[in-house]
């Protein structure tokens, strides 16, 4: 007779029961073992739950990578709430309307972004609450949590088309997946040390926190990317693993030219191709590159390029990772939008069911993007999300940025478009049709959007135009625009 499945359990009171002493998020001089980070884990559960906060709540979190972060998104779980990992570099007015989008019952932060949580959380008629307020103290909590650590997990925000950002579930299953399938890709050493220098508000980031500890091995957070603290941590800090966007890691190559040690076993790159160029430089120096293609509703990494495929397959971001399965709507050999499918794959966007509709069709994730799979069964990234701008490893949707510019009483219509750039990736640009009222300066419509978005989808090249290229049915030709700039189609 087989026995019915057992309900899921706790995985950081696992990993303290297992791995009590192991090291498992290491901020700087603040080492936190299995065992320490339970009991931070418990004691901001108890805080959430003193706080009002119920199971099934939505809770906010506005802060920067710390120790104190991966207790706050644990601790949430072992309440029974779902967290929303909350961009910092967005404004004010767009993090409001994103709280009260998901209903979100309170926001965390922490004391750098205590006063903007302050207006933010007003903004949206909610309580604010420090992250760091009892998080060492004293566990008088229920013997069992209210957590189940089964269905919605974290709800995070990604843009689309529309310029309206949707809050996608992903949740414990999804991201046991995403940590197994990374495991048979990779392998797991059990001193394995992965450096997050990533925002951990991103899926790429908060993905190196859970693979973690899911694994039982050390998660190494830095606050930011620098590339000079990333070369030092590799060099010194027997960091074994990392993941970079392109742009980081010609950063990390330029700071300096000593080699790098034989301990860092890959350096999963992401957010865009890389260039042949980068790669050589990468691998003279000692760091072998793997690169990735993935997306936040497959919770993170969908394929990964191995090292040894790199130079061979340039441009080619691999093979579906196990459990992942791949496919391109399009004859073989030939360009077409890329589906998945498997258990890394999200559920839906939550309370979307439109959007869902059009995201989820008969079992397969529609990412939107385009691209093709070789004979040998290599995906090559031709374009991303369409329309996307991918600047820093930052998404930008230009429908969002046009429609703020578009705000501006002296601006008649704008189409946004990405520039190649060698620095960031590409640059967002804007070509702007002006009403004949009056013509401000570029310094003004800058200071227009900076006060509405984050400072990453204000344009950095800009472009007076009579009328911008349509097609006679009226659809903007992007490729025009680009054209424009000198940008090629």
């Amino acid at each position: 007779m087989i026995s019915p499945a057992l309900p899921p359990f706790d995985w950081v009171a696992h990993r303290a029961s297992a791995l009590p002493r192991h090291p498992a998020v290491e901020f700087g001089a603040e080492v936190l073992s299995f065992a320490e980070l339970d009991h931070r884990v418990s004691a901001f559960a108890q805080e959430l739950l003193g706080a009002g906060v119920r199971p099934g709540d939505r809770v906010g979190l506005l802060a920067g990578n710390s120790a104190h972060y991966v207790a706050a998104v644990f601790g949430t779980a072992r309440a029974g709430a779902i967290v929303a990992p909350l961009n910092w570099r967005l404004a004010a007015g767009e993090l409001a309307w994103q709280l009260n989008r998901i209903g979100t019952r309170l926001l965390l932060h922490d004391q750098a972004f205590a006063s903007a949580a302050s207006e933010i959380a007003r903004a949206a008629g909610i309580p604010a609450m420090s992250i760091a307020g009892g998080a060492d103290g004293a566990v008088s909590g229920p013997c069992e949590w209210p957590g189940t650590w089964s269905g919605d997990f974290v709800l995070m925000f990604t843009s689309g088309t529309t310029g309206r950002p949707k809050a996608a579930r992903l949740t414990f299953e999804n991201f046991f997946a995403s940590a197994a399938a990374s495991a048979f890709n990779i392998g797991v050493d059990p001193a394995d040390r992965w450096l997050a220098c990533m925002p951990l508000c991103h899926v790429g980031g908060l993905s190196i926190a859970t693979r973690s500890l899911i694994q039982g091995t050390t998660a190494v957070i830095h606050a930011g990317f620098d590339a000079g603290a990333v070369n030092r941590a590799l060099r010194e800090e027997r960091i074994t693993l990392l993941s970079v966007v392109p742009t980081m890691l010609a950063r990390m190559l330029e700071a300096d030219e000593r080699p790098y040690p034989p301990s860092v076993r890959a350096v999963l790159v992401g957010g865009g191709p890389v260039s042949r160029d980068l790669l050589e430089r990468a691998a003279a120096r000692g760091l072998p590159v793997l690169q990735t293609y993935g997306l936040t509703e497959a919770t993170s990494q969908v394929t990964t390029l191995a090292p040894g495929d790199a130079l061979a397959h340039l441009g080619s971001a691999g093979k579906p990772l196990f459990s992942v399965r791949l496919r391109v709507a399009a004859p073989a050999g030939q360009p077409g939008e890329i589906l998945v499918a498997g258990p890394t794959v999200f559920p839906g966007y939550f309370d979307d069911p439109e959007a869902t509709a059009r995201a989820l069709r008969d079992g397969w994730l529609h990412t939107g993007d385009i691209g093709l799979i070789d004979a040998e069964g290599f995906l090559t990234i031709l374009d991303r999300r369409h329309d996307l701008v991918v600047t820093g490893g930052e998404n930008v949707y230009p429908a969002e940025v046009e429609a703020a510019l578009e705000a501006h009483p002296a601006v008649r219509e704008a189409a946004v478009v990405g520039l190649p750039d060698p620095h960031w990736g590409q640059v967002v640009a804007a070509a702007v049709v002006l009403r004949d009222a009056r013509a401000p300066g570029w310094g003004e419509l800058e200071a227009w959007l900076r006060a509405r978005l984050a400072g990453y989808k204000v344009p950095r090249r800009w472009l007076a135009l009579d009328e911008l290229p349509r097609t006679t049915s009226g659809k903007l030709q992007r490729h025009l625009v680009r054209t424009r700039f000198g940008g090629g189609p």
